[in-house]
């Protein structure tokens, strides 16, 4: 039997506007393997993560060397809190207003760069930001929030579901017949369940990602992060081979010297 072609993958929700440093940490780490062994490379995008603190954006003054945490304004407080990434709209003056600040941060080449991205929800503009500063290229985007990947992932006993709530949709924790929105410390916003739910509404909890994102994704190789290595079960994938991403420094802070398009 034929062995079958090298399907490398990374994971990572959106991670600020700019892109953290260990994204591109696993994206160095993707082609380098892609060099040595052939195949694809495939971007998990888990843009049905709804945790604001993931687009927090980590810039250090040219200047001063003073580091600043930008993030995103959203819509309004309930998509904030708990609509998913790819839901949570951004508030129509954020980007003027972030523009005219990015010059003491960044070269003006992706000042420009940034005021280019017209996307309106967060997960696009991330998306759209990675790939204008030519990070993205050859590389196949899978994202969570795909109907259609939904459709073909397998079921897992631990898992959120997009529900409407005060007319916005929300991602709520699914368990013990109700759904639940974390309103910080033990405290819970309790939701009713609804008649019935699709495959289209639920996502993966942290726990069972790797599974849910394997059966659709199917890679024979995967780019982990630090994070990732302490919580991934790898027994529960034996078809593949994990690969610890290259080590980076500041990896939290924002990646602002890309290869820029020319």
């Amino acid at each position: 039997m034929n062995e079958p072609s090298p399907r490398i993958c990374f994971g990572q929700q959106p991670c600020g506007f700019f892109p953290r440093r260990f994204l591109y940490a696993k994206i160095v780490t993707a082609r380098r393997l892609q060099r040595e062994i052939g195949g694809e490379i495939v971007f998990f995008c888990h843009d049905s993560d709804h945790d604001p603190r993931e687009t927090q954006t980590i810039l250090t003054h040219r200047k001063t060397g003073d580091r600043s945490t930008l993030n995103f304004a959203f819509a309004n407080k309930i998509q904030r809190k708990w609509s998913p990434l790819f839901r949570k709209r951004i508030a129509a003056d954020w980007h003027e207003k972030t523009a005219r600040q990015l010059p003491a941060y960044v070269d003006p080449t992706l000042v420009e760069i940034f005021k280019a991205v017209s996307s309106d929800s967060v997960a696009d503009f991330c998306l759209e930001m990675y790939t204008r500063m030519g990070l993205l290229e050859g590389i196949t985007i899978v994202r969570s929030s795909d109907p259609v990947v939904r459709a073909g992932a397998c079921d897992v006993p631990d898992k959120f579901a997009d529900v409407p709530y005060e007319n916005e949709l929300v991602r709520a924790r699914l368990g013990d017949d109700v759904l639940r929105l974390h309103q910080g410390g033990d405290s819970y916003l309790v939701l009713p369940l609804p008649a019935s739910l699709i495959k289209e509404q639920i996502s993966p909890a942290r726990d069972t990602r790797l599974r849910w994102m394997q059966s659709v994704v199917r890679c024979t190789h995967y780019v982990c992060g630090a994070g990732e290595q302490a919580y991934l079960n790898i027994a529960e994938a034996p078809e593949i081979t994990f690969v610890p991403r290259e080590p980076i420094d500041r990896s939290d802070e924002a990646f602002t010297n890309p290869p820029l398009p020319t």
